[in-house]
């Protein structure tokens, strides 16, 4: 009796969050949002998923590259900051998921990255 429950949470577990267990690679390149100059910024962002840990780098053209570090959440969500130069920080959140992944930098301006798989 045991054995068969062990064996259907471990079913539902891996249909509610399909890359548990899995190694993936994301990426997206384009433009913020947002007023003044922020349409003019373009940005990448590489995301890797192993298991339920979240490694994102991000650079936007002519500046440092950055970095972030997150877990999933239920439903694949992440929610993280990472700092910037002169101890500010962006706000990074989105959700990491088959069909649609997405991670949303927002601070000095907003992009709203899109990502496919490598």
């Amino acid at each position: 009796m045991l054995r068969k429950l062990s064996i259907a949470a471990a079913a539902t577990l891996a249909m509610a969050c399909p890359a548990f267990g899995q190694q993936a690679a994301y990426t997206w390149t384009g433009a913020g949002q947002g007023s003044g100059k922020c349409t003019s910024y373009k940005m990448t962002v590489d995301v890797t998923v192993d298991g339920t840990a979240v490694k994102g780098l991000f650079k936007q053209e002519g500046r440092t590259e950055r970095h972030f570090e997150a877990k999933l959440g239920p439903g694949g969500a992440i929610k993280t900051t990472a700092k910037l130069d002169g101890g500010n920080t962006m706000d990074v959140k989105g959700t990491i998921k088959e069909g649609e992944s997405r991670v949303v930098l927002d601070g000095y301006c907003k992009f709203d990255a899109k990502l496919v798989k490598k």
